[in-house]
């Protein structure tokens, strides 16, 4: 009998950071598919390239990190050292910069030319637009900078994350007879970064200037007496991971705010220049920002290459755009006086954006000023600056309701908001708990109690997505309203759990994580690996945007050799790899990339045929989440409900042969094409034409 493998040996896993590099590859993908509406094809392509800023503030920075501390093994499951993943990251991240900037240069301002959208170089002015553009610098953009002289008495100046600049060569001496040598030109963000000409200066085309093009043609106003031998943009990236000390900080807020103040300027992991630039210029600047080669990228073209996507807002041209939608209001909640009605029928599920976000507004309106809600509980974690939700939950406060909101004040980017919204929610008087320390409140929770002539009786709303109006018309969502007393009894304590003290509690029907998702994850993989070795029919299937945790990918190898059929779509990030002969070869990994980001979380486990169990949840399969978050997985028990979910969320994936990729043993992505004779199908081309408008 062949030895069995050893299901941790790293060469059955893939370095997580590489995998998320590939993910970028697939939106950019979307960039280049011709069947696309041209300014979507540009929105990728942005989307491409703000992943990547996203990825070097946040991976690529904590990977330097642990370079610097000793203590740190820096081995991970796939066996690369830290120094290495950088070293491929490096190699990986050049190729797609590369990749990005053909696509701009080569296809994507061409087809925005043909299409009468034009994006005008310097030496395409004619004189003008030159003489426009002149005065538009003169007075709209000279009077806010502040070009900086660098010399002794004037250090390099500080500056800030993700900012465009330019570094101007000088020769000559200034009205005091200082030798000029190197200026920055900072370009302060109140500065648009597209620029339109008016209409009569063109040829009946829409153009556009760069503000770096600008900016680079005009330095010499910026510098009189002197001669500008050249000017190159430049733009830094910092790492953006906050560190707070919650064990020691008095106030998690106030140590919050310190720290925000301080990340625009933190360490420098990437420098971004223009390609022409000299090696002395290049050097002077590593130098000030401490990074050395390998964090250096030259780009042929802006270096703030995603900021061209304002022009997506700027056109009126819906003919380069994805088709409007207007999303659906379920049937039964049109017809109801009230959402509360609604629900008391029996539980409704959610599609977004197939299905409109209004309810679920109008739920939390409803009861802000129903006479029978006693109290509203809910968690924000991403929620927007300008969410009506925050509104309704002041005027429930204000109206007499019992309001308490768990705000996670750490939502990556999204902390100032946060913070913003918490004091606005205290201010009317609603009780405001971030969360517990150690583990960000990632659950998407709202609980309503209300008092009706036959008793109280709680609702619920629970998400795989946030309460933000405006995702819920780009991601995919699933969220369940109901008021199954079990259900809505463990969110209650859920509830209990993050704003008291107290113990670990028992749910009846939900897992939650830190406590009992992981485990029940585990349960149920092990569950369909004793019926598959039983001779019984056994099979998981899940939809998620990422995998990458240890103990759940063994499980999963464990199955797969016991002969349970394992279907996941993972959109980005995956660990795993699939079709390994005797270890994963029952394992079938792909992932979607498509007009709406996919963003739900569902788990399926056929448990014998006898009673299937559908769960969605907030969590992806990742070490975070599972082990270091408070998230909420809940089942979808109603089985109509189940059986929509799992025909919307999985089958209709599993068929997607336009925007699916399935990823192979050594890591690859292979474009899904339809057979000779299978018809093309999209997944989200189907819930459109089922739901929408």
């Amino acid at each position: 009998m062949a030895k069995s493998p050893n299901l941790r040996d790293p060469k059955f896993y893939i370095n997580r950071e590489l995998s998320q590099l590939e993910f970028n590859f697939r939106v950019l993908a979307q960039a280049r598919d011709a069947s696309l509406p041209l300014l979507e094809r540009l929105r990728f392509l942005c989307i491409s390239v703000s992943n990547v800023d996203e990825f070097f503030e946040i991976r690529v920075s904590a990977l330097k990190q642990q370079l610097n501390f000793a203590t740190v093994g820096g081995i991970g499951p796939d066996g690369l050292s830290v120094l290495e993943t950088l070293h491929r990251v490096r190699t990986r991240a050049l190729e797609l910069v590369e990749a990005q900037y053909e696509l701009w240069n080569k296809t994507m301002r061409p087809q925005l030319r043909k299409s009468g959208i034009r994006f005008l170089m310097r030496d395409e002015w004619n004189a003008r637009q030159r003489r426009w553009l002149q005065t538009y610098f003169e007075e709209e953009i000279s009077p806010v900078l502040s070009p900086l002289g660098l010399d002794p008495a004037h250090p390099f100046p500080r500056i800030l994350n993700k900012s465009l600049n330019v570094i101007v060569g000088l020769k000559g001496k200034d009205a005091f007879g200082r030798e000029g040598q190197f200026a920055v030109v900072r370009a302060p963000r109140s500065l648009p970064r597209v620029i339109r000409l008016p209409p009569e200066l063109g040829d009946g085309s829409e153009d556009f200037v760069l503000l770096s093009a600008i900016l680079a043609e005009f330095a010499e106003e910026l510098f009189p007496g002197m001669q500008v031998k050249g000017s190159w943009q430049f733009r830094v990236t910092r790492d953006s991971e906050l560190i707070v000390d919650e064990d020691d900080a008095e106030n998690l807020a106030h140590a919050l705010k310190d720290e925000l103040r301080g990340r625009g300027f933190a360490r420098a992991v990437r420098l971004e220049v223009s390609d022409q630039i000299p090696k002395t210029t290049l050097k002077y600047l590593m130098g000030n920002f401490a990074v050395d080669e390998d964090d250096v990228y030259r780009v042929h073209g802006p270096v703030n290459l995603n900021r061209v996507v304002a022009i997506y807002d700027m056109v009126d041209r819906p003919d380069l755009k994805f088709p409007k939608f207007a999303p659906r209001i379920q049937a039964r909640i049109a017809k109801s006086a009230s959402v509360f009605d609604a629900i008391r029928e029996g539980d409704l599920l959610l599609h977004h954006p197939f299905d409109s976000f209004a309810p679920v507004l109008d739920l939390i309106k409803q009861a802000s000023t129903d006479p029978g809600v006693l109290a509203i509980k809910q968690t924000l974690y991403r929620a927007g600056m300008e969410s009506p939700i925050v509104g309704y939950l002041i005027d429930a406060a204000r109206n007499g309701k019992d309001v308490t909101v768990v705000i996670e004040l750490r939502a990556r980017f999204d902390e100032e908001a946060n913070l913003s919204l918490a004091d606005r929610l205290q201010e009317a008087g609603v009780q405001v708990v971030y969360g517990i320390v150690g583990f960000k409140t990632h659950a998407k929770m709202l609980l309503i109690v209300r008092r009706e002539p036959d008793r109280l009786r709680r609702y619920v709303h629970l998400s795989t997505g946030n309460y933000h109006a405006g995702t819920a018309r780009a991601y995919t969502d699933l969220a369940l309203l109901t008021c199954h007393p079990a259900v809505c009894e463990d969110v209650h304590k859920m509830f209990q759990q993050m704003s008291a003290l107290g113990p670990e509690i028992e749910l009846r029907h939900l897992l939650m994580a830190p406590f009992t998702l992981h485990k029940g994850l585990i349960e149920r993989i092990e569950r369909e690996t004793r019926n598959a070795q039983a001779g019984k029919p056994a099979a998981i299937k899940a939809k998620i945007n990422h995998l990458n945790e240890v103990g759940v990918i063994d499980k999963l190898y464990q199955a797969s050799r016991a002969g349970v059929e394992i279907d996941l779509i993972v959109r980005g990030t995956c660990a795993l790899r699939p079709g390994i002969p005797e270890v994963s070869e029952r394992i079938r990994v792909r992932s979607v990339v498509g007009r709406f980001l996919e963003h739900s979380r569902v788990y399926w486990f056929l448990n014998h045929g006898a009673e299937p169990e559908l769960y969605c949840a907030s969590a992806d399969w990742l070490e975070r989440n599972l082990l270091r978050r408070i998230e909420a997985c809940f089942p979808i028990l109603d089985p109509e409900l189940r059986a929509r979910a799992l025909d919307e969320e999985i089958e209709n994936y599993l068929a997607d042969n336009l925007q699916s990729w399935q990823l192979d043993a050594e890591g690859r992505y292979h474009r899904v094409e339809p057979g000779h004779d299978i018809m093309p199908h999209s997944a989200q081309m189907s819930l459109l034409s089922r739901h929408c408008s």
